[in-house]
């Protein structure tokens, strides 16, 4: 099977040109498109790690790296919760909120973009498409069979 045979073929081509894309508009605003992503996820109140970490689907490696780089850029600031001292949340500063608004307006103007040049059945099929292959996905239990190797002992 030819990889442009693949539904994950696609799925993966897209998703690289959309984050692409954002990208290349997030970097004129000295931000990208996965702290724009991370920046819109952290509410007014304060947004736990643990939920940023659900939310992002980031390793926590990964997240801890990247929320020492927005600390250090100026964007956010850690608080331990008042009523649990192990759980810290993360805030945005007002340079954060700024930059959050831009990621904000960049994501509907591309999505009304996208909106104005697909149509409501379309767009609608694709959601559902997407969820069903999601699910799918959830729900896969591979089955392989592999060839016996001449010599190997089971």
């Amino acid at each position: 099977m030819k990889p442009e045979e693949t539904v994950d073929y696609f799925l993966k081509i897209v998703w690289q040109t959309v984050a692409n894309k954002y990208n290349q508009i997030a970097s004129d605003f000295g931000i990208t498109q996965a702290l724009g992503y991370m920046l819109i996820n952290i509410h007014e109140e304060g947004t736990a790690v643990s939920q940023i970490a659900a939310l992002s689907g980031v390793k926590s490696t990964s997240l801890s790296r990247m929320l020492k780089s927005m600390e250090e850029l100026g964007l956010i600031f850690r608080e331990t919760d008042a009523n649990d001292k192990r759980s810290v949340k993360i805030f945005l500063t007002p340079f954060g909120k700024e930059k959050r608004q831009i990621a904000k307006d960049v994501v509907r103007t591309f999505n009304e973009y996208l909106n104005a040049h697909i149509s409501d059945k379309e767009r609608l099929q694709l959601i559902k498409t997407l969820n069903k292959i999601n699910q799918l996905t959830t729900d896969y239990k591979p089955q392989f069979c592999y060839p016996e190797i001449p010599g190997s002992e089971t």
